[in-house]
């Protein structure tokens, strides 16, 4: 029963590891706004290009950087669910 437990640790913390590796990319504003999220939901990125935003509304530059977090968190919450889902049923943790 340890050697059961130490392994599904060990297979934890690697699947943790692959997680921060797997980038998620996601376009706003027909690409003014792209951000990039690993899948330890740690935003890794934002870039803006200044020739697609309008300094005169800058409320819509602000829209557009809320829209890509949040796709991109949404999509990253996913690949972190799938890589984690086979993993956790070991574990008899309550709610999962």
């Amino acid at each position: 029963m340890a050697f059961d437990q130490m392994k599904m640790l060990n297979d934890l913390r690697k699947a943790q590891k692959n997680l921060k590796k797997q980038i998620v990319e996601v376009e706003a504003g027909d690409g003014a706004v792209v951000v990039r999220i690993n899948g330890e939901l740690k935003v890794e990125s934002i870039k803006i290009d200044p020739e697609m935003v309008d300094l005169n509304d800058i409320g819509e530059l602000e829209h557009w950087i809320e829209i890509a977090i949040r796709d991109g968190m949404t999509k990253a919450q996913e690949i972190a669910a799938e890589t984690m889902k086979p993993l956790m049923g070991g574990l008899n943790l309550p709610g999962m």
